[in-house]
């Protein structure tokens, strides 16, 4: 079937399903979303299973479940007290987008991209979601808005609650072998859904898709301006960025920031119990969400500043101490704000992760009340709450002598094990472990590979087909016909 004819039933379904798409200027700022739109969230629940929803895809939903607007960006400030450090940590929330992560967003790039360019028939084709958790959710997620039915692959070993809402939603699930490090597993089975089904499904894997990290290029980088813009009374520095790698697309936002804060750092984390970028390590850890063993394609090396790899303890222990009562009263007890302390829920098990390398990241450069260090809490608690119930079976009823042991330990105590700031070879030599998982297994090329590094145009020119495909979903809406109503 030509590239005009799926267009054509692209449309047609977007029309059967009263489906308009948003340009990634309104997920940026959602005051150019249409009033008559606004209006009608007003009354659709965050996680409703609604295509108006899609204009949800930003990090500036009021912060309620039902029927909100928008306003400013949600996150919160870690205060001293909390981290152990001078510095401003700030922490942008995930748990305000439909399905609770902002891997939402991050789905919606590589999707669209293909429905508005004719690469994608929803209605004979299935969308493949290769993924370690959230990627999927918010693939199966989107998908169901835009009428298009999804796969989701990912390990057998992640959280209940990931794949209670996975079945909720229709989607097709294929469990592979291991847990969040068993990245090969899952392209394996990719590949061989591939070649079973052939032109049915239509893959998108997060770890390639020049989409996912766009998104954050045009979404993510931006909130993280426009609150250092907010709060910064001019004696305040945007010092640095920390995200753990992951599928590398949160680390898109870097892109952007180095435009306008070209002295920012920038770090990438992993665990420390699967060192790939640090020491070519392999190995198992249980921070869900950041796949490893493998440097995504998306990921721009050459932006990175420095790598820290994060025990997989401190997000396991931290949720305790972030979640129960005796952490709660502990920490009210050191004059950390009650009302931050009923947030700290916010944070899921990788946003910890991401929180502690924040940490580490300003200790070693001596950051102090001067320097905004950013990051992000991808999901909440809430796709965590049978890990807490395994690790009070495991270990028993969390007292106080243990929060005040994994409040000493794991925030006021971390230090610099696993920090390593990076020189140009040692960028490289991470940038060239692409070649064993990207040229030799999934057909990439290295004539690619090497304009990564070497081309000074390949990742900004990557990144500004943003506005490109803005004017195509314009088109697209215009030919759709239901945003005329709304103008």
């Amino acid at each position: 079937m030509n590239t005009e004819q799926i267009l054509k039933n692209t449309i047609q379904r977007c029309k059967d399903n009263n489906i308009i798409l948003p340009t990634y200027k309104q997920m940026a700022d959602p005051d150019l979303i249409p009033e008559g739109i606004k209006a009608e969230l007003s009354n659709i629940g965050l996680w409703d299973l609604n295509p108006r929803n899609l204009f949800r895809l930003t990090w500036q939903n009021e912060p309620v479940s039902r029927g909100g607007g928008f306003g400013d960006v949600n996150y919160i400030e870690l205060p001293p007290a909390l981290t152990g450090v001078k510095a401003r940590i700030i922490v942008l929330i995930g748990k305000f987008f439909p399905t609770g992560a902002h891997k939402v967003g991050a789905t919606f790039g590589p999707l669209v991209e293909k429905l508005i360019s004719g690469q994608f028939d929803p209605t004979r084709q299935k969308a493949l979601w290769p993924s370690t958790g959230n990627y999927c959710r918010g693939g199966a997620y989107d998908g169901y808005l835009l009428g298009c039915p999804s796969i989701a692959v990912l390990p057998e070993e992640m959280s209940k609650e990931r794949y209670d809402w996975l079945e909720k939603v229709g989607a097709e699930i294929i469990r592979t072998e291991g847990g969040e490090a068993n990245v090969k597993e899952i392209y394996d089975k990719v590949k061989q859904l591939e070649a079973e089904r052939g032109d049915e499904i239509v893959t998108l894997n997060q770890f390639d898709e020049i989409g996912n990290p766009l998104w954050h290029y045009a979404v993510t980088g931006r909130a993280m301006e426009k609150v250092f813009n907010n709060l910064n009374s001019g004696a305040q520095r945007f010092s640095g960025m920390f995200l753990t790698q992951g599928s590398a697309g949160t680390l898109g936002s870097a892109d952007y920031l180095r435009t306008k804060f070209p002295s920012i750092k920038v770090g990438a984390g992993e665990a420390l119990q699967v060192p790939t970028l640090l020491q070519n390590g392999y190995g198992a850890h249980r921070i869900e969400g950041i796949g490893d063993k493998h440097v995504p394609w998306i990921h721009n090396m050459k932006n990175m500043d420095m790598v820290i790899g994060v025990d997989d303890n401190i997000s396991m222990n931290l949720i305790r101490l972030f979640n129960e009562d005796e952490g709660h009263a502990l920490l009210k007890s050191q004059g950390i704000d009650p009302v931050l302390v009923e947030k700290l829920d916010y944070l899921g098990i990788s946003s910890i992760a991401n929180i502690a390398g924040a940490i580490k990241m300003a200790k070693y450069y001596e950051y102090n009340e001067h320097d905004v260090v950013f990051t992000v809490a991808t999901d909440s608690m809430e796709m965590y709450q049978s890990r807490l119930t395994e690790l009070q079976q495991e270990h028993g009823d969390y007292t106080e002598i243990r929060a005040h042991v994994d409040f000493e330990r794991y925030l006021l105590g971390l230090d610099d094990e696993g920090v390593m700031e990076l020189s140009y070879r040692d960028k490289k030599r991470m940038h060239n472990l692409k070649y064993f998982t990207w040229v030799e297994q999934q057909g990439k090329t290295v004539e690619e590979l090497d304009a990564q590094w070497y081309d000074d145009d390949y990742w900004s020119s990557k990144f500004a087909l943003a506005d490109e495909w803005d004017e195509k979903i314009e088109a697209f809406n215009a030919e759709a016909g239901l945003l005329k109503q709304y103008v």
